[in-house]
């Protein structure tokens, strides 16, 4: 893929550079908002009605959102299983930035632990976790708004106390 702008004004405007990285971000992000809707997972009642393992005895329990999570754990499997493990390999380069941006940090302290369990609490009690509610903030209804509104304030927050 020939990402090299075609003219010496286009080379010096940062904002062309960025142009391909951007768009397949926008193009990635239309993908999974678009797995999301038609997985469901942006309906907060049947990821309660999978997350409440209390309606397993009573029948009330929605498996069906672990195939999705089990269908995009099969591609990531995939994906790790084709792409060559030499550093040096081409396929190992990103397309659009000098490197990939990898976590470094392998330990489990108190902030990877609150935080998870932040997370689960918001999306047991909302039935939304970040991802899902941002892909239906804008059709979604209040109560999408409210939870975006507050997940914001909450990362504000967070940002702030850990300063």
């Amino acid at each position: 893929m020939n990402t090299r702008p075609s003219s010496p004004e286009a080379a010096n405007d940062p904002a062309l550079s960025r142009l391909p990285a951007l768009l397949s971000a926008a193009a990635a992000g239309l993908l999974f908002a678009a797995g999301l809707a038609v997985s469901g997972m942006t309906q907060p009642a049947k990821v309660i009605s999978f997350l409440n393992l209390g309606g397993i005895a009573t029948g009330q329990w929605d498996p069906s959102l672990a195939f999705v999570m089990g269908g995009a754990l099969l591609v990531t499997l995939i994906a790790f299983a084709v792409t060559p493990s030499h550093p040096k390999h081409p396929a190992r380069q990103p397309w659009f930035a000098k490197r990939f941006q990898l976590p470094t940090r392998q330990d489990i302290d108190t902030r990877l632990l609150l935080g998870s369990a932040l997370f689960g609490i918001g999306w047991g009690l909302a039935g939304y976790c970040p991802g899902p509610a941002l892909s239906t903030v804008l059709s979604g209804g209040l109560d999408t708004v409210a939870f975006v509104a507050a997940m914001l304030a909450g990362m504000a927050v967070a940002r702030r106390w850990l300063r």
